[in-house]
């Protein structure tokens, strides 16, 4: 209450401040924390699937309502005009964008699906979070040199009076010390927290700051199969005063309250997401590898099944399960869930329209 006195406090009545790097400097993995510790470790326990699974296979279990939840919330704390209805409609639909309100929540979905099939094989390295950067802003930047490039202009921050250091070479370095701490974190909440607000802070791009950070804190959740963050119900107001009062005074408690709150929301919700599902087929979960190649196949690259199955090497007490598996898939796809197969619209759509080809 102390920190949103004081940033409520009129402008001119607030002291400027720069960019402090011993910030993330003094931050030592595992020894200092941003989170309270037993509510990280409560977090962890929490939003964790059971079991011993590939890294992202929460995020793939929940992918359809993801990909809803988390571009539409992102996207309204970005003053987008779309409701959530709205976005629904456009995601099921296909249909291409039509204003910049519609870019931004379909690059929002394109680099929530390219993070979910990045992030399993690549980590939290810099290259994944730059190439967030550019799917999410790809068509809302003036110049595309900008699109992953770490920023040489100023960046205003309407209403707060942080200024943002103008040193390229600083900015890279802090850039991968953000990166660099947070692999070596081992409580996912902590290594998702510290991301969130210190890309954030950093302002490592020209624009779409906040978006990156919000999808980026999901890499370690997806790293460690926890539940994702998907910002549900979070007031503008309350999410702002929690970055300002990073930006202004690194003071993290407004940050943290509103972090708690929000991943308890997103946790309770994919939770009941993942009970509706029921248990996970194990026959399904030991080829899914094999069945995403297969769709893959016959669905982009027009290959019969029969020649599909052939370049599997499956053991023939499988096939013919997995060959009834598959024509239900192939049966069940749509543009709407195309996504678990790393499928586009255009391409899952132009498949359908010639009549699902599959000899």
């Amino acid at each position: 209450m102390e920190l949103r006195q004081q940033l409520t406090l009129p402008l001119a009545a607030r002291v400027p401040v720069t960019y402090r790097r011993e910030f993330v400097d003094s931050y030592q993995p595992n020894e200092t924390f941003l989170l309270p510790q037993e509510l990280a470790e409560e977090l962890a326990e929490l939003g964790r699937l059971p079991g011993q699974l590939p890294a992202g296979t929460y995020a793939r279990k929940v992918l359809e309502q993801l990909l809803i939840d988390l571009s539409w919330s992102s996207s309204h704390l970005e003053g987008n005009r779309y409701t959530l209805l709205d976005t629904e409609e456009l995601f099921k639909s296909g249909a291409a964008a039509t204003d910049s309100d519609a870019v931004m929540l379909l690059n929002h979905k394109a680099a929530i699906e390219f993070l979910v099939d990045a992030v399993p094989t690549q980590g939290l390295i810099s290259g994944l979070v730059r190439n967030l950067h550019a799917v999410l802003m790809q068509d809302l930047l003036a110049e595309v040199g900008a699109l992953g490039a770490i920023r040489e202009k100023v960046v205003n921050i309407s209403g707060t009076t942080y200024v943002p250091t103008q040193v390229p070479a600083v900015l890279q370095e802090m850039f991968e010390r953000i990166i660099s701490t947070a692999q070596h974190i081992k409580n996912p909440m902590e290594a998702a927290f510290f991301l969130w607000v210190n890309l954030a802070y950093l302002q490592p791009f020209e624009d779409g700051n906040k978006r990156v950070s919000r999808l980026a804190a999901n890499v370690p959740l997806m790293l460690y199969n926890q539940a994702p963050l998907s910002f549900l119900d979070v007031d503008r107001e309350d999410y702002a005063l929690a970055m300002m009062g990073v930006h202004e005074c690194c003071d993290v408690s407004m940050a943290v309250d509103l972090f708690d709150w929000t991943y308890r929301r997103s946790q309770a919700k994919y939770k009941v997401v993942l009970e509706s599902m029921g248990s996970p087929d194990p026959f399904r979960v030991h080829y899914r590898q094999a069945l995403n190649e297969a769709v893959g196949l016959v669905v982009r690259s027009r290959r019969p099944v029969a020649q599909a199955l052939a370049g599997l090497g499956l053991p023939a007490d499988d096939a013919t399960k997995f060959e009834q598996l598959l024509a239900q898939e192939l049966k069940a796809l749509a543009i709407f869930n195309c996504a678990r197969y790393r499928l586009g619209i255009k391409e899952t759509q132009a498949w359908i329209d010639e009549g699902r080809p599959q000899g």
